[in-house]
């Protein structure tokens, strides 16, 4: 299985063995679903980044793709259609594999604005649907489902961009489950 995102799934600021993919790794096998999980998270990445990144990442040996991208484009106030074209031809790549995907969404914050928020919260759900693609709404929904919240809650490392080892935990919580059914339809 592969992991393609950003810095949320490298696991900026942590540990190697408590970044997210080392800590799903640990908790499919703990949950009867052992799994080998490829981490193609680079730090900085927006969509563009990871759909450049694609077809050398997509070895033979990759069953499955989580997609975990956009907090980049988000935090660059990028525009949603360049980020939804991004992730669209991501999809059509893993389509074309005819790998499952989980595509997990973020929710953008409300500072540019209702119509920049509507556009881009509406990217995961209508992409997801229209490839057949698992869909996780929100990576952060477990921790408050932003990561403002998530600072009140004690998950978030001190740069309040980043979950540090207890939110990575409840993160893997929420988006485990799906991470197993994922596999169980790569197995089919």
């Amino acid at each position: 299985m592969l992991a393609l995102g950003d810095s949320l799934t490298q696991g900026y600021g942590l540990p190697a063995e408590d970044g997210f993919v080392p800590r799903l790794e640990a908790w499919l096998t703990a949950h009867g679903t052992p799994a080998k999980i490829v981490n193609a998270g680079v730090s900085g990445d927006t969509t563009a980044g990871g759909l450049a990144r694609l077809d050398w990442s997509l070895t033979p040996d990759v069953d499955a793709v989580i997609v975990n991208l956009g907090g980049n484009d988000l935090l660059r106030g990028l525009d949603p259609a360049v980020s939804r074209a991004n992730l669209e031809k991501i999809l059509q790549g893993a389509a074309a594999r005819q790998l499952p995907v989980l595509l997990i969404g973020l929710a953008a914050p409300g500072n540019y604005g209702p119509a920049y928020k509507t556009e881009y919260d509406a990217i995961f759900p209508e992409l997801a649907a229209r490839y057949g693609a698992a869909m996780n709404p929100n990576f952060f929904a477990a921790i408050g489902g932003s990561a403002e919240a998530a600072i009140e809650h004690g998950f978030m490392q001190a740069d309040g961009i980043h979950p540090n080892q207890k939110g990575v935990m409840a993160i893997i919580e929420n988006i485990g489950p799906e991470v197993q059914k994922l596999i169980a339809t790569a197995a089919k």
